[in-house]
C-alpha cells in the first residue's frame, strides 16, 4: 500500500519507518530543506551546529528509545549521570538531585530527602502526600487532573508556594514552555509519574552530534532502503477530496516557478503541527466535530539560544533547570556533546520560556536579556573586571510549536484514525499517552502507522523498553 505523508518530523518520519516494516510504501513530503520538524539542526558559516531546540532524552522514553534500538543507533545517546540539577541565580551554586541506583519509587524519594539545598523537611513530606493519588490510583486520576492548572493541584494538596518556586516553574518550563499557574497539571503529573515509576525514567541523555545527521539521517536511510521515499522542498498545499469527502490526492506547492505536483496514494497522513493542519483544512471537513476540536489546541511559541564564549563558563556534563524568570533549562554543550566538545570554551544553549512576550522582538533584544539573566547564573564568569566574552550567537524562534498545554486540552486531543477513512494524524498534540515530546511525537507515528497497517506494534514501556534496565554505566 503507497502512504503519502506531509510532514518530515520525527512524528512523519516514525509513521514512515514503521510502514516500511509493515510492508507499505510510504512517500514522506517535507516543505523545508531540512528533516527534523521541531528536532532540525542548521550549521552555520564556521561549520557550527543550531538547533531548533534543547534536546533531552529519558529513560521514560520507551518509544524512542526502542527505535534508536531497531535502527542499531542507541549508542548515539550519551547517557548523563542520574540526577536532576537546579540552578539557584545570584549565588551561582547548583542544587542537586542525585538518584541511586535502586528500584523505583525509592530512588527518586531518596534524592528528594538527600536534598536540603532547596526544600525543607516540612516541604518534603507535604510534597510526597500530596504525590500518593497519583502514584497510587494511576493514569486516570493524572488525566481528570486536566481542569487544573499545576499550581491549583499544588494548593489543593496543600503543598506550599515555595515548591511550586524552586521546582515546578523550572520543571513547567522546561517540559512545556509555560509557567505552572498555566500549565494542565495532568502534564506534569504524567511526567512524575513515568519518573516514580521506572527505574531510570528521569535519567538524561543527549545525542552525540547533531540531530538532524545523528537520528533524523538514520530513518531516513531506512525508509529508503525499504523502498521508501522522503522528499525535501516540498510543501502541501492542499489535500484534494473526493466527493465522498475522502482524500483524492496531495496538491504539492511547485517552487521557484515550476508547476504544482498532484501525488496519489491509497492513504495520507498529516504529520505536520496542528496549526498548519488547521491552516490547510478542507472546507468540508471543518464542519465535522472530530476537525472542530483542534480549534481548542494551538502551538506555544518557544526561542532557542545558542551562545558561544571565548572560555568555559562550565564543567557540568548536564541539562540544567534555570530557576531564572526568563530561562527555562540550558546546557553546555560543548560539555554534554561528542560533536560539539571544545575544551576551552563554552557554547550554552538555552531555552527562553515563556516566549510569548519575546517571540517578535529582536534578536538583539533577546541576546541582551539573556546575558543579562546568564549573569546571575555565573556571576563569577560574566561579571567583574574581566567577564568572558561573547564571541557569536544564534537565536531560532518558532512561532507556533508543541500544543499548548493549558487545562481542558485532553478533550481537544484527537486520535490518529479519523472519520475519513484514507486519512490519519500524527504528531505528539495527538492523544497519546505522553505530552507533546519527542517521545509523543514517535508514538504517534507509531499509533498512525499502527492503524493504517491494522497491525500490532509495541508501544508501552513493558514491550521493548530500556525502562527498568541499565541504561549505560556512567
Amino acid at each position: 500500500m503507497r502512504v503519502a505523508i506531509a510532514g518530515g518530523g520525527l512524528a512523519g518520519l516514525a509513521c514512515a519507518k514503521y510502514l516500511v516494516d509493515a510492508g507499505h510504501t510510504p512517500i514522506v513530503l517535507e516543505s523545508r530543506d531540512v528533516l527534523g520538524g521541531l528536532v532540525a539542526a542548521w550549521k552555520d558559516e564556521d561549520g557550527d551546529w543550531y538547533e531548533t531546540g534543547l534536546h533531552a532524552f529519558f529513560g521514560a522514553y520507551p518509544n524512542m528509545l526502542q527505535l534508536l534500538d531497531e535502527l542499531g543507533i542507541s549508542d548515539r545517546l550519551q547517557w548523563k549521570k542520574h540526577q536532576l540539577i537546579f540552578n539557584q541565580p545570584e549565588t551561582g551554586v547548583l542544587s542537586y538531585f542525585n538518584v541511586p541506583d535502586i528500584p523505583a519509587p525509592f530512588n527518586v524519594i531518596v534524592s528528594i530527602l538527600r536534598n536540603n539545598d532547596l526544600l525543607t523537611w516540612y516541604q518534603k513530606i507535604r510534597f510526597a502526600i500530596g504525590l500518593v493519588p497519583a502514584v497510587v490510583r494511576g493514569q486516570q486520576y493524572v488525566e481528570d487532573m486536566d481542569k487544573y492548572t499545576m499550581s491549583e493541584w499544588l494548593r489543593l494538596q496543600g503543598i506550599d508556594e515555595g515548591v511550586n518556586t524552586d521546582i515546578f516553574i523550572a520543571a513547567s518550563k522546561a517540559l512545556t514552555f509555560i509557567n505552572p499557574d498555566e500549565v494542565s497539571s495532568t502534564i506534569l503529573l504524567t511526567a512524575l509519574n513515568r519518573f516514580l515509576q521506572e527505574r531510570y525514567g528521569s535519567k538524561i541523555a543527549f545525542l552525540d552530534g547533531s540531530p538532524t545527521e545523528r537520528l533524523c539521517q538514520p530513518i531516513v536511510d531506512y525508509i529508503t532502503q525499504g523502498g521508501g521515499e522522503v522528499r525535501l522542498n516540498a510543501p502541501l498545499k492542499e489535500l484534494a477530496l473526493n466527493t465522498d469527502g475522502t482524500v483524492n490526492h496531495f496538491v504539492i506547492r511547485g517552487l521557484n516557478g515550476a508547476p504544482d505536483e498532484k501525488l496519489t496514494a491509497d492513504c495520507y497522513v498529516s504529520a505536520m503541527s496542528v496549526d498548519v493542519m488547521k491552516a490547510l483544512m478542507p472546507r468540508p471537513w471543518a464542519e465535522m466535530p472530530f476537525f472542530q476540536k483542534l480549534n481548542g489546541l494551538e502551538g506555544v511559541p518557544v526561542i532557542n539560544l545558542h551562545l558561544w564564549f571565548d572560555r568555559k563558563l562550565t564543567h557540568v556534563d548536564q541539562l540544567l533547570f534555570s530557576r531564572s524568570d526568563l530561562l527555562s533549562v540550558y546546557a553546555d554543550m560543548s560539555n554534554t556533546c561528542r560533536e560539539y566538545e571544545n575544551p576551552d570554551r563554552s557554547m550554552l544553549e538555552l531555552v527562553l520560556a515563556p516566549a510569548k512576550d519575546w517571540i517578535d522582538k529582536s534578536d538583539e533584544e533577546i541576546i541582551a536579556a539573556t546575558m543579562d539573566e546568564l549573569k546571575k547564573v555565573f556571576p563569577n564568569h560574566l561579571a567583574g573586571e574581566d567577564p568572558a566574552k561573547l564571541l557569536k550567537s544564534k537565536v531560532v524562534k518558532t512561532p507556533r510549536s508543541v500544543y499548548t498545554a493549558i487545562p481542558g486540552r485532553q478533550a481537544y486531543r484527537p486520535t490518529q484514525t479519523t472519520p475519513i477513512a484514507n486519512f490519519y494524524l500524527a504528531g505528539s498534540y495527538t492523544f497519546q499517552r505522553y505530552l507533546g515530546s519527542m517521545e509523543g511525537a514517535v508514538l504517534s507515528g507509531k499509533l498512525s502507522a499502527q492503524a493504517i497497517a491494522g497491525g500490532s506494534l509495541a508501544t508501552d514501556s513493558s514491550t521493548g523498553s530500556n525502562a527498568e534496565k541499565p541504561l549505560v554505566n556512567v
